[in-house]
């Protein structure tokens, strides 16, 4: 289990680990040795919490498929367990993020003078569009 923060774990049975090449400068290492971590985690079929996994599910993060399904990349390190480390722990701050409840929205009310203005511009508005008719000979 993979703590993630106060009584939320990741089960590690959900995640799923690829080694594959790293990209970029390292010389004849980049060729040689997999390094870079794949990360796989399938959110529906997880062992968290259902609001949880619905607003994993609604992050807007190209890292989320549409079938539910996180993919993390890392690469930075030349250790594969540094990696490894670096893609869990990137995968639980995505389930922190998801986890904290959303602030509650208080209505405001606009201000006596905030609705004035607004009235004054509507006013010179109408003036304007009136004086934009037609001229009659009176």
């Amino acid at each position: 289990m993979y703590h993630v923060q106060d009584d939320l774990y990741l089960d590690e049975r959900d995640i799923e680990f690829g080694m594959i090449r790293a990209q970029g400068a390292g010389g004849q290492n980049v060729n040689k040795v997999s390094s870079a971590v794949h990360l796989r985690f399938d959110v529906r079929a997880s062992g968290l919490p259902a609001h949880i996994k619905e607003a994993l599910c609604a992050l807007p993060d190209r890292r989320v498929s549409g079938e539910g399904v996180i993919v993390i990349k890392a690469q930075s390190s030349r250790s594969q367990e540094k990696n490894r480390a670096e893609a869990l722990e990137r995968l639980a701050d995505m389930v922190r993020l998801a986890a904290r409840p959303a602030k509650p929205r208080h209505p405001t009310r606009p201000t006596r003078a905030s609705q004035r203005r607004r009235v004054q511009r509507k006013v010179l508005r109408g003036e304007i569009k009136r004086l934009r008719g037609k001229i009659s000979d009176d």
